[in-house]
């Protein structure tokens, strides 16, 4: 059935709807979701806001169904940013952040904000270089 719903209503709205019932089946996986992007805090003030703000949209349950795709999305962000930090590659994890994270939001792929170490991701890139 999985592939079919896909093809019906989106790979999105799958992905939405499974973050809905693994929260109806299992309430606990927000909380440990929540305690892993807690490891990375301190790192950035604006991966910080960001969990803030992720946390904030689950606190009102009400029309959270109309929400799940933008919140499912942001549980993906914040998640690969903490991992990144966690890491332990700062250049990398700084990129992502602004990028994806950080108040001018580019959505095209290679867009990134002026003032990152692009030689350090240059350099992770092709380390032959």
């Amino acid at each position: 059935e999985a592939p079919i719903n896909a093809i019906w209503e989106g790979s999105g709205n799958v992905q939405a709807l499974d973050l809905l019932r693994a929260m109806a089946k299992t309430p606990a996986v927000l909380d440990a979701w929540f305690a892993e992007l807690m490891k990375a805090k301190g790192y950035s003030p604006v991966l910080d806001q960001a969990i803030v703000a992720l946390k904030d949209g689950f606190s009102d349950l009400s029309e959270i169904e109309y929400r799940a795709r933008v919140l499912t999305e942001q549980l993906a962000l914040t998640m690969q940013a903490a991992l990144l930090v966690q890491a332990g590659n700062n250049s990398l994890a700084d990129a992502f952040i602004a990028s994806r994270l950080g108040g001018s939001v580019e959505r095209n792929y290679g867009t990134l904000p002026r003032g990152l170490d692009l030689s350090a991701l240059l350099q992770r890139a092709n380390p032959m270089a």
